[in-house]
C-alpha cells in the first residue's frame, strides 16, 4: 500500500511542509517548504502573524501539487501549545492570537487562585503551572477586556483554527487542548466545572476529539484555488511534543525517559494514565495528554531559546553569527564553568539574552565569559545540569530509575547538548529522530488511514538515530554540584 501525506509542523520560531510517501513499510520524507514564524509586537502586545501563517499553508500545499504530487491522501498540522483564537458568532476571527509570551498574563495566576485554590486546579487539571497556559490568558481577557468575550462563540487552539480555516469545521484536539489546564486530566474532557467558576461560557469550548479524527475535507474554494482535490485534514497529535513522542524510539517495557528539545525542552516519560498526588504537585509536574490513551508526564522547561534570544543579540550588534560558526567555536572553546539557572524567570522573555546572563553570573558571584564561545557553553551545559536536575525528580516520583534517555527533535542536531546530556546524567543518550514532530504527525496520519498498524509499529520507521554513551562521570559530578549551587539563587 502507498501512501503519501503532507505534514504542516509549526514550531515557535519557523514551520515546514513534509511530503511524505509510505510503501512497503518504508517511510520517506521531504521538506518542500520551509518559513519563518515571526511574531509581531503592536501597541505593546505580542500577536502571531495567523494570516500569513495561513498562506504559507497554502504555498506549501500548492508547491506540493507542483511537484506532481497532488496525489496526497491527507494534511495534518501540528503547533506549539496553548495559544488560542476566538471565533465570533458568525465564524470571523476576532482578533489575531496573542504570543503565549505576552505580557498581558502576568499575575493572572494569582488572581486565579482567589476563585479556585491552586490545589484544587491541579487536582482537577494535573497540569504544570506556568502563566503561559491558557487558563490566565483567557482570564486576562475576561478580566481586563470582557467585551471580547461577550462577541466570541468559539475558541479553537491554533491547529484547530488552521484545520477550521482549511474545512470550515471546527473540532478540538485532546492533546491541545490538555496543555490549557482546563482539561479535565481523568475525564480527558472539558471540566466544566473549573470553566464555569472562573466565569468562561461553557459554549465557548468545543466537543472535545481524539487525535487520529478526520476533521473534514479541504474546502471546495481552496482545493480549487489550489489544484487538488478535497483531501482529508486529519487531527494528528496537533501539539508538537505529541507527535514527537508518537516518534520517540521507546521501547516497551524500557525504564526510559524523552526530552523534546528544539525552542523548549519537554521532559517527561509515557504512562498509561495521569499521576496526580502531593508529589507530582509540590514539584509542578504535568499531565499532558498523548496518543493512544497515554499520558505524558513531564516538566516544561527551557531548551535551546535562550541560545537562540543570545545570537539574536548578537547578530543584532553586528555578529551575523550562525549556529554552525557557534559549533565550530565550542570545538576549541575552554569551558569556564560558570553556570546558569534556566528556568529563572527573565531568561523566559525576549531580550538581550547575554545582558541577561551576565546579570545571573554576576548576582551570583560568578566569573563573567570571556568570549562568546565561553557563553555558548555556560548556556548548553546548564541546560544539560537541568536535564539531570529534573531527571532525578522524574525518578524520585515515578520510583523508578531511568535507564535510557532519549533526546528527540531539533535539538538533537545540536552534538555538543547530546554530550553534555550523557556526560552530566551518566545515561546512555539516544538522539533522533531529529525530524520526530513531523514524523508523529504522519505516523498518525497513516494510522488513521488504515496504511500502519499503530504507534509500536510507527515508531519502528525512523533509523536516524545517535547513541551518546558518558565520559569523564567524575569530572561532570563535580561540576553539577557547583550548577545546584545556582539552581533557584535568584527568583524572577
Amino acid at each position: 500500500m502507498k501512501k503519501k501525506v503532507l505534514a504542516f509542523d509549526f514550531g515557535a520560531s519557523s514551520g515546514r511542509a513534509i511530503l511524505s510517501t509510505y510503501e512497503d513499510g518504508t517511510l520517506k520524507m521531504e521538506e518542500i517548504h520551509r518559513f519563518s514564524n515571526d511574531p509581531v509586537m503592536v501597541n505593546g502586545t505580542f500577536y502571531w502573524d495567523i494570516l500569513r501563517l495561513f498562506f504559507e499553508i497554502k504555498q506549501g500545499i500548492l508547491k506540493c501539487v507542483n511537484s506532481g504530487n497532488a496525489d496526497i491522501s491527507s494534511i495534518g498540522i501540528d503547533t506549539w501549545g496553548v495559544d488560542f483564537g476566538l471565533l465570533d458568532k458568525d465564524g470571523n476571527l476576532l482578533e489575531n492570537p496573542v504570543h503565549y509570551r505576552d505580557v498581558r498574563s502576568q499575575g493572572m495566576m494569582e488572581e486565579v487562585f482567589r476563585v479556585v485554590p491552586q490545589k484544587e486546579i491541579y487536582e482537577k487539571t494535573g497540569i504544570q503551572f506556568v502563566e503561559i497556559n491558557t487558563l490566565y490568558h483567557l482570564y486576562s481577557i475576561l478580566k481586563n477586556r470582557p467585551q471580547v468575550l461577550e462577541q466570541a462563540e468559539t475558541l479553537l487552539f491554533i491547529p484547530d483554527l488552521f484545520a477550521y480555516m482549511l474545512t470550515g469545521k471546527k473540532n478540538v484536539e485532546y492533546t491541545i487542548a490538555s496543555t490549557s489546564q482546563l482539561l479535565n486530566a481523568e475525564k480527558r474532557d472539558w471540566d466544566y466545572d473549573l470553566i464555569e467558576r472562573l466565569g468562561f461560557r461553557k459554549s465557548l469550548f468545543p466537543p472535545v476529539s481524539q487525535p487520529g479524527n478526520v476533521i473534514g475535507k479541504l474546502s471546495a474554494d481552496i482545493a480549487e484555488e489550489l489544484g487538488i482535490g478535497q483531501v482529508d485534514i486529519i487531527a494528528c497529535g496537533s501539539h508538537d511534543t505529541a507527535s514527537a513522542v508518537v516518534a520517540a524510539p521507546i521501547e516497551k517495557g524500557e525504564k526510559s525517559c524523552y526530552i523534546s528539545c528544539g525552542t523548549w525542552s519537554l521532559l517527561g516519560a509515557e504512562i498509561e494514565k495521569p499521576l496526580i498526588n502531593e508529589d507530582s504537585f509540590a514539584r509542578n509536574f504535568t499531565n499532558e495528554g498523548g496518543y493512544e490513551g497515554t499520558i505524558r508526564f513531564l516538566k516544561n522547561i527551557s531548551g535551546l531559546w535562550i541560545l537562540q534570544e543570545t545570537r539574536r543579540q548578537w547578530i543584532r550588534e553586528g555578529d551575523n553569527i550562525s549556529f554552525k560558526d557557534i559549533d565550530k567555536m565550542l570545538l576549541t572553546e575552554k569551558s569556564a564553568n560558570v553556570y546558569i539557572d534556566p528556568d529563572y524567570e527573565p531568561f523566559s522573555k525576549p531580550g538581550n539574552m547575554p545582558a541577561k546572563i551576565n546579570a545571573f553570573l554576576k548576582a551570583t558571584g560568578q566569573a563573567l565569559p570571556a568570549t562568546k564561545g565561553q557563553m555558548a557553553l555556560c548556556i548548553l551545559e546548564s541546560l544539560a545540569m537541568t536535564y539531570r536536575y529534573y531527571i532525578e525528580q522524574l525518578e524520585q516520583i515515578l520510583g523508578d530509575p531511568m535507564e535510557v534517555v532519549h533526546l528527540i527533535g531539533g535539538g538533537t542536531k545540536d552534538v555538543n547538548l547530546c554530550r553534555f546530556t550523557a556526560n552530566v546524567t551518566g545515561k546512555k543518550v539516544t538522539a533522533g529522530p531529529t525530524e520526530a514532530t513531523a514524523i508523529g504527525n504522519i505516523v498518525v496520519q497513516l494510522i488513521a488511514q488504515g496504511a500502519v498498524a499503530d504507534m509500536a509499529q510507527g515508531r519502528k520507521l525512523s533509523d536516524d538515530l545517535k547513541v551518546y554513551m558518558p565520559e569523564n562521570a567524575a569530572e561532570w559530578d563535580r561540576k553539577y554540584q557547583d550548577y545546584l549551587k545556582f539552581k533557584g539563587a535568584l527568583k524572577g
